[in-house]
């Protein structure tokens, strides 16, 4: 009966499909002023902020500075590999189409994972007394802004 029913689900997104019209210039400029892109920088922005308060924290519950240091460095393996990245990909605009962007866009991703896991296997080296939780600590809540960017952007409007 599931089949049945997927089948029939599918008929009905080919007949959505003829529906489809493209948009006139006109359409597509009302369209991208109603939606605003978010600024990559500013979610960097926001990412410095939270990495500094994720420092600070750890330094107020635990009362020791190597904690601070270890947040702040867990925080910075996000935020200067997403620096690198959104630089590279500022310069990717530029190209000539489509497939080079593409490829461009992977390799900055790569370059940015790369750089990533050689900033925290560097950091036992780095940092006195690391606190692997305050590092972890700080690592997963800066990169978890990338969430919190798609609510805080700029606020739709209405396009009526």
């Amino acid at each position: 009966m599931t089949i049945i029913k997927s089948i029939h689900e599918f008929d009905a997104d080919e007949s959505n499909e003829q529906d489809f019209k493209p948009l006139n210039a006109e359409e597509a400029a009302v369209l991208l002023k109603s939606n605003p892109a978010s600024s990559p920088w500013r979610v960097l922005v926001w990412q410095i902020a939270v990495g500094c308060l994720v420092a600070l924290a750890a330094w107020a519950l635990t009362g020791r500075s190597a904690s601070a240091w270890s947040a702040g460095y867990g925080a910075l393996s996000v935020v200067l590999p997403a620096a690198l990245f959104i630089r590279g990909l500022a310069r990717q605009q530029l190209a000539a189409n489509a497939g080079s962007a593409l490829v461009g866009f992977f390799v900055w991703e790569m370059i940015k994972i790369v750089l990533t896991i050689a900033m925290l296997f560097a950091a036992p080296r780095l940092i006195v007394q690391l606190n692997w939780l305050a590092l972890l600590a700080g690592f997963v809540v800066t990169m978890k802004v990338y969430w919190m960017a798609m609510w805080l952007r700029p606020v739709r409007k209405d396009s009526r």
